[in-house]
């Protein structure tokens, strides 16, 4: 049985309702900046509605914490270093780009410490995609693998992309196999020659600090380890990740650089698998790693196409449902809530780590108060406390959720040039098409166009409005007026992507109380699995159940 005792210390849900509620005072300030749309910025007169400061005060403040945070990150370790290839070591970034890879190596490694640490061997993968991650956890740790995706298009594209890495992954095994058969020999013929060496150099009284002994290799340093894979690097490039942790929590802009300043104590646990508790590794799950090297036949993933809710029935998809862990890499909207809901409602499901994103695409119960809706479960809130404070986001707040402060922090920064256009043409489209509202999307003509006046001509065209009425003397005087107060809309967007881990911590916390709600939860946690600059939404929700 699984012993919670010896698992990691987290805040109760005491302490985490105590953090909620010093966050949502900030917030109820904040918010209204982040719920700003930059469209209707000129149009609206949003700074002069919403901040008092001057823009050059602001953007001063926030890009001294800016380069501060810029010379951190570029005297910090690289989060995965290289590592020497085996046939169980194919090269990830010839089948997804390398910000996928860098997600799946780093959760499959967490995932199959968990599954270890249970004994188990099925993994239920919700929102699958394209198969990544759950061809990995097959092809690498030998795992039953289900992967469940809406799309049956995702699903018909997984079989078939697992089938070729499968091929892939069995051909770079068979090679390395013979590399370590060749590194062997030459070992052994690098062995008998020193054996030779030392034999005549012992009968000729050679002393042991002879130049042909000093120049000697140790078998450590000619024979690669061939053990330690990419996957085991990244285990201990994140054991040295350093999480900062402060006594009191400081909202301050000046500060706020990282959603990890904005919790409490321990509320998240760095991802070092060693910090599991050591468990001996069932005969079944040796018999599972053998298994892996000795036939093909180990490689299960099977995928599956289904529409998942809070109360879908598994086993009415999964006909072998078996004691199992439930996961999710990046999954939208309110799948993710529900992950964490199917996982407290069914008793085969051991433990759960789950990775949201798309927060705009969440349902808000509390948003739309005098709107009808038969919905009875939302994607926000989930816990008790926020359902009680009748709290809501609102869909920009949640959407700038998703901004990424971290690579803003390191120079990639978001275009102001593109949010500018995009003002003013709505200030074009307000004065001279008597448009207050345009819900149509102008898309990425930004990229396409070679300055402003080609900008708004494409725009109009594709939004169907008569281009040929405005002159182009008109279009560059609206350019004309508003460039000078471009460092406003700059300004503003900057205390957007700060304030956006306020509003994301404020929906990872909501989950975690949720499920320290559950009396079947006996350990749960939020872990920084990837790095942020390569993965902004890299913070994992952990829960496990005791294991009888």
């Amino acid at each position: 049985m699984a012993d919670s005792s010896s698992l990691p210390v987290t805040p109760d849900l005491s302490t985490l309702r105590a953090t909620l509620q010093g966050l949502l005072q900030f917030l109820r300030k904040a918010l209204p900046i982040s719920n700003a749309h930059t469209v209707d910025f000129y149009t609206e007169s949003v700074w002069e509605k919403l901040v008092d400061l001057s823009p050059e005060t602001v953007l001063e403040v926030l890009k001294r914490s800016m380069r501060k945070a810029e010379t951190r990150h570029s005297h910090a370790r690289p989060l995965v270093e290289a590592g020497k290839e085996s046939g169980e070591n194919v090269k990830l970034d010839e089948f997804m780009n390398l910000k996928k890879s860098h997600e799946v190596q780093a959760m499959s490694e967490l995932i199959c410490s968990v599954a270890d640490y249970y004994g188990i061997k099925q993994i239920i993968d919700l929102g699958s995609g394209k198969g990544y991650l759950s061809s990995y956890l097959s092809l690498k740790y030998g795992l039953k693998v289900y992967g469940i995706d809406s799309s049956n298009t995702n699903t018909h594209g997984a079989q078939e992309r697992n089938r070729k890495l499968k091929k892939h992954w069995s051909i770079c095994h068979t090679r390395s196999k013979l590399d370590v058969n060749e590194l062997a020999l030459k070992m052994a013929k690098k062995k008998k020659m020193q054996d030779q060496i030392k034999n005549k150099g012992d009968i000729e009284g050679v002393c042991n600090n002879s130049p042909a002994n000093q120049d000697m290799m140790s078998a450590s340093e000619f024979l690669p380890d061939f053990s330690c894979s990419v996957i085991s690097n990244i285990r201990k490039q994140i054991e040295n990740l350093h999480v900062y942790s402060r006594q009191e929590e400081n909202l301050c802009f000046e500060n706020a650089c990282s959603l990890t300043d904005l919790l409490p104590i321990n509320a998240i646990e760095p991802t070092s698998s060693s910090q599991m508790p050591k468990r001996k590794m069932s005969e079944a799950n040796k018999e599972r790693r053998k298994t892996i090297s000795k036939s093909n036949e180990a490689y299960i993933y099977s995928p599956l196409t289904s529409f998942i809710t809070a109360d879908s029935e598994l086993r009415d998809i999964i006909n072998d449902l078996e004691d199992c862990l439930m996961v999710g890499l990046h999954t939208c909207g309110d799948l993710a809530p529900n992950t964490l809901r199917i996982f407290a409602s069914n008793s085969e499901i051991k433990g759960v780590c789950s990775v949201g994103c798309c927060y705009h695409l969440l349902s808000e119960e509390f948003e739309n108060p005098h709107k009808e809706c038969t919905q009875e479960k939302w994607g926000f809130p989930m816990c008790r406390h926020l359902k009680e404070e009748k709290w809501y986001c609102g869909r920009n707040a949640r959407m700038s959720a998703c901004l990424a402060l971290e690579r803003v922090a390191v120079g990639q920064g978001l275009s102001t040039e593109s949010l500018f256009y995009r003002a003013v043409l709505q200030d074009i489209i307000k004065d001279c098409y008597g448009i207050t509202k345009c819900h149509q999307h102008v898309g990425k003509i930004y990229s396409k166009s070679s300055s402003f006046l080609d900008y708004v001509r494409k725009s109009l065209k594709k939004l169907g409005l008569d281009e040929s009425k405005l002159p182009e003397k008109t279009i560059m005087d609206y350019y004309d007026k508003y460039k000078p107060r471009m460092n406003e809309l700059e300004a503003f967007n900057m205390l957007k992507v700060v304030l956006a881990p306020c509003i994301e911590t404020l929906i990872l916390l909501d989950r975690l109380c949720y499920l320290k709600e559950q009396e079947n939860t006996v350990w749960s946690a939020l872990v920084k699995l990837f790095d942020p600059v390569k993965s902004p939404r890299c913070y994992a929700v952990i829960a496990l159940k005791q294991q009888h």
